[in-house]
């Protein structure tokens, strides 16, 4: 399936958020990209704008194209609880995301191609999709001949983000997706409501 492989700064500059991790160039030129990036007399957005920027930003976060990402809508629509929210969960309960939330890859396209080429397993089988939707108790691990990859190790050593939803073990090379993670619990700095309403006109 077709990916994002253009430059990322400038969809960071785009949204004004590092939404695709640690960027240098980003924080040097925090502002919009183009002639007049910089200009602070920019026009006042449109309602309809703010909300595709929203749905954009979310989508280039995980790294889901527009026909997957309006099919997970369809499903948050369909399930108990807050539409955005139940949304926002599914996107976090991808395997790509929470191999990259465990640390295993520094980034969600690290992960993405982690889980691709078979390196990851779950409850001990491999699973190479990405977008596999994990269940709370789910342990996902570091494939055995995968464990010395000096990628992984290098990871792992430079991770230090803690989430309460999340458990690992650096010796088994293992966690376990411990429970669905609550709003208040994902870091992203995203407007579900804005999507919700996009998707509901």
């Amino acid at each position: 399936m077709a990916r994002y492989t253009g430059p990322k700064t400038k969809i960071a500059r785009k949204f004004g958020q590092a939404i695709f991790g640690d960027d240098k160039a980003f924080e040097k030129r925090n502002y919009p990209p183009g002639q007049h990036g910089n200009n602070r007399r920019r026009g006042k957005k449109s309602e309809y704008a703010i909300q595709l920027m929203e749905k954009q930003k979310a989508k280039y976060t995980y790294g889901i194209l527009e026909r997957q990402f309006r099919n997970m809508f369809k499903r948050a629509t369909a399930a108990q609880g807050i539409t955005g929210e139940v949304l926002l969960q599914f996107c976090e309960s991808r395997l790509d995301n929470v191999v990259f939330r465990m640390g295993i890859a520094p980034t969600r396209s690290g992960a993405r191609q982690l889980v691709s080429h078979r390196h990851i397993t779950v409850n001990g089988e491999k699973v190479n999709i990405p977008s596999y939707q994990l269940k709370a108790g789910d342990v996902v691990g570091v494939r055995e001949k995968s464990k010395s990859l000096e990628t992984i190790q290098n990871s792992l050593a430079n991770s230090s983000n803690v989430y309460e939803w999340i458990t690992w073990n650096n010796d088994k090379m293992e966690g376990t997706y411990v429970s669905v993670p609550a709003r208040i619990q994902i870091p992203e700095q995203i407007n579900e409501q804005f999507i919700v309403e996009l998707y509901s006109k």
